[in-house]
């Protein structure tokens, strides 16, 4: 069985709309899915329907921004199979408004060094809960400002120590999240740890039985964070989930969907792993 964790649509920074996403994982032979998209089940509720129809089983879920306070570092949560998906929905509002605001003032900028109508950048936001850096730039694409995505303009205006446009959002606090995430009834796994630094507050986690599963098998985790994953997850009997998160072309590479994939095994401890 063909499993993919971790899948963005346009409802967050993904370029391809719920339908495709369907289509293309009925097409590449993926049985089930996970439509994670940042900080809204939006696209994971209709990908429920969709999938039915078309034979793919979708794990309803979210992919939650959360700031590790004691390091001083981002962290971004998967939660799978929430009962209570309601629960949540204040946590997701307070991260999409703060989301909103910042991108407000980072836009402002955008437009001051390379020049177009606001209406380029809401045009390929639309459908999507907030506008993402990923819908900046393609507007400076077909303003003719760059040729990629994720390159020297986008360095150039969002790196977070020199970027001439990056605005700080504010994200709430882990061990907060994870405890809204129990309390809604889902299972909390820990996201692409090599991602943002995460192999401490990983094994943090693990120490105070706080996760349900680690993200392994990620295009962006480290061979040697890996095998720190794996010790974890075999320590504290925890399934080591994949995904390719796939974003369609708001990638830095090339990642047709199940290019990383959940061993059923694994999928089948993470089911066990729901909160009761």
């Amino acid at each position: 069985m063909n499993i993919d964790l971790h899948c963005h649509t346009k409802m967050s920074d993904g370029s391809t709309g719920i339908g495709e996403l369907i289509d293309l994982a009925k097409l590449r032979q993926i049985e089930t899915l996970a439509v994670t998209d940042h900080d809204t089940f939006a696209g994971s509720v209709r990908a429920v329907v969709l999938g039915k129809r078309a034979g793919v089983t979708v794990v309803p879920g979210v992919e939650i921004s959360t700031l590790d306070h004691s390091r001083g570092k981002r962290a971004h949560l998967l939660c799978y199979y929430p009962k209570n998906a309601g629960r949540l929905e204040g946590l997701l509002r307070k991260i999409t408004e703060n989301r909103r605001a910042a991108m407000s003032i980072s836009i402002q900028k955008v437009l001051h060094i390379y020049p177009m109508p606001m209406t380029m950048i809401l045009t390929r936001a639309h459908g999507s809960t907030n506008i993402f850096k990923q819908h900046v730039m393609q507007a400076l694409m077909d303003a003719g400002y760059t040729d990629e995505i994720f390159g020297n303009t986008f360095k150039k205006l969002f790196h977070p120590k020199y970027g001439l446009a990056y605005t700080r959002i504010e994200y709430p606090d882990v061990f907060d999240v994870i405890e809204e995430i129990h309390s809604a009834g889902g299972a909390a796994v820990l996201a692409h740890p090599s991602e943002y630094e995460s192999i401490d507050l990983m094994q943090e986690l693990c120490e105070k039985g706080l996760l349900e599963g680690i993200e392994g098998f990620h295009p962006r985790n480290s061979d040697e964070d890996l095998q720190a994953i794996l010790n974890c997850c075999q320590k504290y009997q925890l399934p080591m989930t994949g995904g390719t998160d796939f974003h369609g072309c708001y990638t830095t590479a090339c990642l047709p969907l199940g290019s990383y994939l959940t061993p059923e095994n694994q999928f089948e401890l993470l089911k066990k792993k729901k909160i009761s």
